[in-house]
């Protein structure tokens, strides 16, 4: 679609969702050339009201009367977990593509039915996009380049560690956090997720999880985990030990360590996130993060408008998106088993 000045109209771009990570879609559709905002919906009326307003778009109650009303050709949904399956159907359904925050679905069963969604939409060039965007990080790509280009030599084993810090506020503002119903997990689903997608996307997968989680510190107040311990196999015999717990008096930097034929190799994240790869030979490489340009998006970092950017100039192509259900169902596998491994799989899905 062209104006008659020969410039392309820009994509229109509805919102499902407007919790706290939507903040981060608002700015980047507003900073990303070519996207404009054409309408929001929510449940809950006074999110709504407030997204709204603060937009100047109309407002909706439900998915289908925000694609009736104003068309979009994409929809980004920010909803609570238990809720992203349905929208995305729907909008799927209707001919429009889906840029979807992680993860995919709070069950195995909700993930299955999206992967059959997006197989079913794709003949139609109707695209489903997952955000895992700390894949965007620098160091999280010159480390995946590294491990593509065999510099490394054999990967020997992985340490991944995601220390950080939540307070009994977090869970009472938003009570869908704490429960299975709601969030289908704690701590791995929520936070931990983010890693355990890098660890598998570095090291080709997972083909079998032990662990145990367990709630050290919130079990007065939620009933899932905000601890966790696993071992992942991934293919060729490679472990990683992977540590994850919200119970820290403050944010650690993720870490993952990679022990290779020709060199140990850190990898922290965050803002000041860094790549470091000491050679056997006694050299020593390092790769910063990008500087951010904006304060709004600082606790995420830049990497969000990147990836929504890469899937709004992807959208021609005729393959999926390279992160895509089937991707996202890795990690959210992963997960359930370390669940299933606790004894926990009635509850998880």
């Amino acid at each position: 679609m062209a104006h008659h000045d020969g410039t392309a109209a820009p994509r229109r771009i509805g919102l499902i969702g407007c919790g706290d990570v939507s903040a981060v879609h608002f700015e980047a559709i507003r900073d990303v050339e070519g996207l404009q905002i054409v309408g929001v919906a929510d449940v809950d009326p006074s999110a709504r009201e407030r997204a709204a307003q603060a937009t100047g778009v109309p407002a909706f109650a439900t998915t289908a009367e925000l694609l009736e009303a104003v068309s979009p050709d994409a929809v980004h949904v920010t909803t609570p977990h238990a809720e992203h399956v349905e929208p995305v159907v729907t909008a799927l359904d209707a001919g429009v593509h889906v840029l979807m925050e992680k993860p995919l679905a709070s069950t195995l069963a909700g993930g299955e039915r999206l992967v059959a969604a997006a197989q079913a939409a794709a003949p139609r060039g109707v695209k489903l996009g997952v955000c895992f965007q700390n894949r965007y990080n620098r160091p999280s790509q010159q480390l995946h380049a590294l491990l593509a280009s065999g510099e490394l030599g054999a990967v020997r084993g992985a340490w991944a560690s995601v220390v950080w810090t939540r307070t009994a506020d977090y869970y009472r503002a938003k009570p869908w956090r704490g429960t299975w119903a709601g969030s289908g997990g704690g701590l791995l689903i929520n936070q931990a997720i983010h890693t355990l997608d890098l660890v598998q996307w570095m090291l080709g997968g997972v083909e079998s999880v032990d662990g145990h989680v367990a709630t050290r510190r919130f079990g007065d107040l939620i009933e899932v985990e905000d601890t966790a311990e696993l071992l992942l196999t991934h293919p060729g015999g490679i472990t990683t030990s992977f540590y994850a717990t919200l119970t820290a008096p403050q944010h650690r930097p993720v870490e993952i360590e990679l022990d290779c034929e020709k060199a140990y190799v850190l990898l922290r994240g965050g803002l000041e996130g860094t790549l470091t790869v000491r050679w056997a030979d006694g050299r020593v490489d390092s790769w910063g993060e990008r500087q951010l340009t904006s304060g709004g998006r600082s606790y995420w970092g830049v990497s969000h408008e990147l990836l929504i950017r890469d899937f709004y100039e992807r959208l021609e192509e005729p393959e999926p998106f390279w992160i895509s259900p089937a991707e996202a169902m890795v990690s959210l596998r992963v997960l359930k088993e370390a669940y299933a491994a606790s004894g926990l799989s009635a509850q998880a899905g």
